[in-house]
Order: structure tokens, then C-alpha cells, then sequence
């Protein structure tokens, strides 16, 4: 069954992906990127997870309120393109691990900056 869920949440990914890039004219949208999909067990209830090439807070804001007011024609045509007993329930959240990853990535930059500023002592070989 989680291989069966696992092929499915991947499927709508792709399709919501697509269909965000073809059918939503909504400029809160662009740029938006699919980055994942979780299934509840039951195949009723989706999370799709996005994030947005800018990292402000209002485009952050713009896009949520861009896929909240998408969602019925996001789900209507994921229902069309993907056969299933019911098309699941979607909520849209915002994918914060390419944040955190990005936060890492500065942190660890910074380190590295501090690290080849500080004097070296010879002795300590």
C-alpha cells in the first residue's frame, strides 16, 4: 500500500506542477515550485508542499493566498488527469527545508569566513 501512495503522491506532484505552469493565470503563482506531495493513508487528504524564488515575506504571503484560491480548479483538473475513486482534498503549505537548508548553507559559509581570518599557529602541528 505505501508503494501505491508513494507512486500517487508522486503523480500529483507532476500534475499540479504542471498545472500550476499552464492553467493557473495567477501572478501570485509564478515562480512557485512544487516540491512535494504527502498522502494521508486513506488517499483523502493531500499536502502539497511548494516554495517561491524570492524569500520576502508578502511574496511568501501572495503565493499561499494565489494556491488557496486555485485549489478548485487544481484539484478539478488533477481529477481529470489522474484516475481515482476520489480526487483527495488539497492543502497547499509552504515547504520551509530549502529555507533551512539555505539558512545552513549561509551559516556554515560565515564559519568558513571566520575561520580563514583568524590567525593560524605554526605550533599546534
Amino acid at each position: 500500500m505505501k508503494h501505491r501512495i508513494g507512486r500517487v503522491e508522486t503523480q500529483i506532484q507532476r500534475e499540479v506542477d504542471d498545472i500550476l505552469l499552464k492553467l493557473v493565470n495567477d501572478h501570485r503563482v509564478n515562480g512557485v515550485t512544487i516540491t512535494g506531495v504527502e498522502l494521508t493513508g486513506d488517499l483523502q487528504q493531500a499536502t502539497v508542499y511548494y516554495s517561491t524564488l524570492q524569500d520576502d515575506e508578502k511574496t511568501k504571503a501572495q503565493a499561499q493566498e494565489g494556491l488557496d484560491k486555485a485549489t478548485g480548479l487544481i484539484r478539478r483538473e488533477v481529477g481529470k488527469r489522474i484516475r481515482l475513486f476520489k480526487v483527495p482534498t488539497m492543502t497547499f503549505a509552504r515547504d520551509e527545508s530549502v529555507e533551512y537548508g539555505a539558512k545552513i548553507d549561509r551559516l556554515i559559509a560565515e564559519a568558513r569566513k571566520i575561520d580563514d581570518m583568524t590567525p593560524k599557529n605554526d605550533s599546534e602541528d
